[in-house]
C-alpha cells in the first residue's frame, strides 16, 4: 500500500492527558500551540524530538474530562467527519482527503491547530504514515509532520518504550537492543519466534506498519444493533441501561462471527430528528460496560455543546429536543476472536451478575450512586485508593506502581479519615515537636491527641517522612513531615505535620 493512502493525522490535548501531580509536564508552555508543524518540519525528521517526551500510555481522565473533549471533537469533525477518538485527549483522522481539500497536510495541521487554540486549548498535531508513528509525532513539541515514506526513519532512533508494552521494553535493552531501528533490523520470523505475537506486532509497529488501518473496510455482514424508545427517552440513564443489553448482543453476533470489536460507532438520534453518531476506540477490547460508558460520555457531551448554544438547553444529558428515540451501535472495526482467559469465578457467574446488579441502581439513583476502589499512586493514604462510578474506565490519574519519595513504607492503615483530625504531638516537656527544613526533629514524640480524642503516651514513633509538593505552584505548594506513632494503649497513627499544624490522617488497625 502507498504511503500517501495511509497518512494519518493525530491531534493530542494535554490538558486531557497530563496528571496534576507531574512537575516535568507543569513546567512545559501552557499556552496553545500555533501550528502543530514546527517549520521545515516537512523536509527533516526529527525523532529527538520524541526521546525528550514521556512516550508511554496516557492515564484516562475521569468522566467529566470525557465529556469536554467532545468540544474539541467536534472542531476536528468540522475538517474531516470520521474522527477516531482513541481516548479523551486524542482523536486521529484520515489526512489524506482533508489534506487535498485544505492544500497539503501542513496546511491541515496548521488550520486544525489554530482552530482548536482559539478555544483557549493547547493541542499538538502530528501526521505520519500510520496511527502509531502519528501519535509519536503528535507528541514531539509543538508537533511534528513526517513526510511520506519516512515514517521508519522518523521511528528508528526512538528508544524501544516507544512501543508500549512494558515486557518487551524491560526484555529489549538486556538483549542489547535499545531503539526501535535495532529491534526493526531483526528478521520478521526471530521477532515472532522470540517475542510470540506481541513481538510481531511490535516488529510491525518499529518499520512503522499498523497492526490494523485507521479506517478499514465496512464489514459484510450487517452485526448493527439499534433500540428505540417508545416514548423518547428523557433522561440518560435508561439509555444507557439499554445500551448495556445492545452491546451484549452485539458482542453475541460477533462470537458467532468468530469476531470481536475494538472500535464501535455509536449513534443517537433525538425525537426531533438530530442524529450523533462518534467512534470509540479502546485498548483492548469493548466490553459491554465500555461500550455504555462511552455512550453516557457522549450524551453528556451533546448535552454540553448544545447548552454552550444559544437557544439551547436541558437538564439532562437526553432531555433536549424531546428525548433520545434511537439508540444504535455499528462494530466499525473488527479483528479475528483469539480466545478469552475466564476470570477465577468465572464471568458469567459472578462478575456479569454484580455489573447488571449495579447497572440497574445507576438506572434508579444515578451513575455516582454505586462506586468502586481503584488503586492509584500517591504519597498520603487518601490519594492511594480513589473511588470512581461502577462502569466508569478506572484507570488511576497517578499510576501507583511508580515510586513515589516521601511515600509511607508498607503496611498501609486500615482506616482513612476523609478529613485529616486535628491533633496535637508534644514532647516531655510539653512542647509541640517540629521539623527542621533539613528533616531534624526537635524532640521525640511524647504525647498525642488527635480530634475530641484524650491526650495518649507515646510509646514509640517513626519517621519522619518529608515531602514538598507542588513546589513549581506557589498558590498549592506544601511542605508535610509524616510520623507513625505507636501509644501504650495499643492505637497506631499516621500524624502528619503540615505548615505548623499537627493532623492525623490515618489509623492502624
Amino acid at each position: 500500500m502507498a504511503a500517501a493512502s495511509r497518512r494519518v493525522l493525530v491531534l493530542r490535548c494535554p490538558d486531557w492527558l497530563t496528571a496534576d501531580e507531574d512537575p516535568a509536564a507543569a513546567a512545559q508552555p501552557g499556552s496553545a500551540v500555533a501550528g502543530a508543524p514546527r517549520p521545515g518540519a516537512a523536509g527533516a525528521v526529527q525523532p529527538e524530538a520524541v526521546q525528550s517526551e514521556a512516550v508511554q500510555s496516557e492515564a484516562v481522565q475521569p468522566e467529566a474530562s470525557a465529556r469536554d473533549f467532545e468540544r474539541v471533537v467536534a472542531i476536528v469533525e468540522e475538517f474531516c467527519p470520521q474522527v477516531e477518538v482513541l481516548l479523551p485527549g486524542i482523536a486521529a483522522i484520515s489526512a489524506r482527503g482533508p489534506a487535498r481539500y485544505f492544500g497539503g497536510e501542513a496546511a491541515l495541521a496548521t488550520r486544525l491547530a489554530e482552530a482548536v487554540s482559539r478555544r483557549g486549548i493547547a493541542c499538538q498535531v502530528g501526521v505520519a504514515d500510520g496511527l502509531f508513528a502519528a501519535d509519536l509525532a503528535a507528541q514531539c513539541s509543538p508537533g511534528l509532520l513526517v513526510p511520506p515514506g519516512e515514517t521508519p526513519r522518523f521511528l528508528a532512533g526512538l528508544p524501544v518504550t516507544a512501543l508500549g508494552m512494558p515486557e518487551l521494553a524491560d526484555l529489549l535493552p538486556k538483549l542489547g537492543i535499545r531503539t526501535l531501528g535495532e529491534f526493526a533490523d531483526l528478521p520478521v520470523g526471530e521477532a515472532g519466534s522470540r517475542f510470540g505475537t506481541q513481538g510481531i506486532i511490535a516488529h510491525r509497529m518499529a518499520r512503522g506498519l499498523d497492526p490494523r488501518p485507521l479506517a478499514p473496510p465496512p464489514p459484510r455482514l450487517d452485526l448493527s444493533v439499534s433500540h428505540t424508545f417508545d416514548p423518547p427517552a428523557g433522561q440518560s440513564e435508561p439509555v444507557v441501561f439499554a445500551a448495556k443489553a445492545l452491546a451484549d448482543q452485539m458482542h453475541a453476533g460477533l462470537a458467532a462471527s468468530g469476531l470481536v470489536c475494538v472500535r464501535v460507532q455509536i449513534e443517537v438520534q433525538r425525537a426531533d430528528g438530530q442524529v450523533h453518531a462518534r467512534l470509540w476506540r479502546h485498548d483492548g477490547l469493548l466490553s459491554a460496560l465500555a461500550v455504555a460508558e462511552r455512550v453516557r460520555w457522549q450524551l453528556d457531551g451533546w448535552h454540553t455543546g448544545r447548552a454552550a448554544r444559544p437557544g439551547r438547553g436541558g437538564e439532562d444529558g437526553a432531555g433536549d429536543g424531546g428525548g433520545i428515540a434511537l439508540v444504535r451501535l455499528a462494530p466499525d472495526q473488527l479483528v479475528r476472536a483469539t480466545g478469552h482467559q475466564l476470570s477465577l469465578w468465572g464471568d458469567a457467574v459472578v462478575s456479569d451478575k454484580v455489573a447488571r446488579a449495579a447497572l440497574r441502581v445507576q438506572a434508579m439513583l444515578g451513575h455516582t450512586a454505586v462506586t468502586r476502589p481503584v488503586l492509584s499512586g500517591g504519597r498520603s493514604p487518601a490519594e492511594q485508593v480513589l473511588l470512581v462510578p461502577f462502569g466508569d474506565a478506572g484507570i488511576a490519574l497517578r499510576p501507583p506502581d511508580q515510586p513515589w519519595p516521601g511515600q509511607i513504607p508498607a503496611p498501609a492503615p486500615a482506616t482513612v479519615y476523609p478529613e485529616p483530625l486535628a491533633a496535637s504531638v508534644t514532647d516531655a516537656a510539653g512542647r509541640m515537636v517540629s521539623v527542621s527544613g533539613r528533616a531534624q526533629v526537635s524532640a521525640a514524640p511524647a504525647w498525642l491527641s488527635a480530634g475530641a480524642g484524650p491526650v495518649r503516651a507515646v510509646s514509640h514513633w517513626a519517621g519522619p517522612w518529608p515531602v514538598t509538593q507542588r513546589w513549581w505552584d506557589q498558590a498549592s505548594a506544601r511542605r508535610q513531615a509524616r510520623f507513625q506513632i505507636l501509644t501504650e494503649d495499643g492505637s497506631a497513627w499516621l500524624a502528619v505535620l503540615q505548615d505548623g499544624q499537627w493532623l492525623v490522617e490515618a489509623r492502624y488497625d
